[in-house]
């Protein structure tokens, strides 16, 4: 099943008779109960596009499905079945995290006796902030309270725009925590980040957009066999007199002055590790240790969003 189906959409903002292009055409499937990925350079169209769903800007064209149901005709039911963390940290100085939740959930229609402003006050480690004003608490409090409010009427959907911005690495393994227990309650999850670590270590699909069009879309892991180059590093117990001709033109040019090491850069197309290590084995050439390293998603990410990959 698909939680989000967006369909077409365009968006040009006009400022000063000039016109930005936000969004061209971009269309985008979130698969129901998943973790999804929407990455991007600053000014992609990624928040844009949260800001269409959360009702703040119009689009121009397009059609947007919330499980099924088009989100122009059924507008109320829509936004009950999303949850928006913005990356702004826009809360009302002068409430406490408790009230703004209250505050929340009424605006939502949550009747009290269904209301969870405690336990998610505790998931979100702010339960002994609970009575001080959010004009005091941290950054890192401020961005936890925002998925707080967020959660206040059970969303099915929750949309994260940069939700671990400006909090430390500790609570960040946290929030992956209590993102991955989200999902597994049967929510879908969309975050946009800058951390590619976030995104490689959460997702299960990712979507790349570049000047506000779809340039990449697949499973994380689909995307991370994209690209088969692989680095091998071996620490040589003995001189090597002469390297086989066959890995001649896989030596890794940068660590050829070191004895110790022979570092190969190779295609998995071509060539795979247990042959490499053969050969060497055939050539008397011995290792003690090697090191593998593959391309990771920011790799990946950047190859598909500069300008430098525009032109190949």
């Amino acid at each position: 099943m698909i939680a989000i189906s967006a369909e077409n959409i365009n968006k040009t903002f006009y400022k000063d008779k000039l016109q930005t292009k936000a969004l061209i055409n971009f269309s985008v499937n979130i698969p129901s109960g998943s973790i999804f990925g929407l990455l991007g350079p600053n000014g992609a169209g990624k928040s844009t596009f949260i800001n269409i769903l959360a009702g703040l800007v119009n689009k121009d064209s397009g059609e947007i499905f919330i499980q099924g149901i088009n989100a122009d005709k059924e507008t109320k039911l829509c936004k009950k079945k999303i949850g928006i963390v913005p990356q702004e940290l826009n809360i009302d100085p002068f409430f406490t995290p408790y009230e703004l939740l209250e505050l929340q959930a009424g605006l939502y229609g949550v009747k009290k006796r269904d209301r969870k402003t405690i336990q998610i006050l505790e998931k979100m480690q702010l339960i002994d902030k609970k009575d001080a004003y959010a004009r005091n608490l941290s950054g890192g409090m401020r961005r936890r309270l925002l998925i707080a409010k967020a959660l206040v009427h059970n969303p099915e959907i929750i949309f994260l725009d940069e939700p671990t911005a400006g909090v430390d690495v500790e609570l960040r393994r946290n929030l992956w925590e209590y993102i991955r227990s989200l999902c597994k309650q049967g929510k879908t999850i969309c975050l946009t980040t800058h951390y590619l670590e976030e995104a490689e270590k959460l997702c299960d699909y990712i979507t790349i957009i570049n000047n506000g069009q779809k340039v990449l879309e697949d499973k994380k892991e689909n995307l991370l066999n994209l690209f088969s180059k692989r680095i091998v590093e071996f620490e040589i117990e003995n001189e090597i007199i002469k390297l086989p001709n066959v890995l001649e033109k896989y030596l890794n040019k940068h660590n050829q002055n070191n004895e110790n090491k022979l570092t190969l850069e190779y295609d998995k197309k071509e060539i795979n590790l247990s042959e490499i290590i053969k050969i060497l084995n055939d050539n008397d050439i011995l290792f003690s240790e090697l090191k593998t390293y593959d391309e990771d998603l920011e790799t990946i990410f950047l190859k598909f969003t500069s300008d430098l990959y525009k032109k190949i």
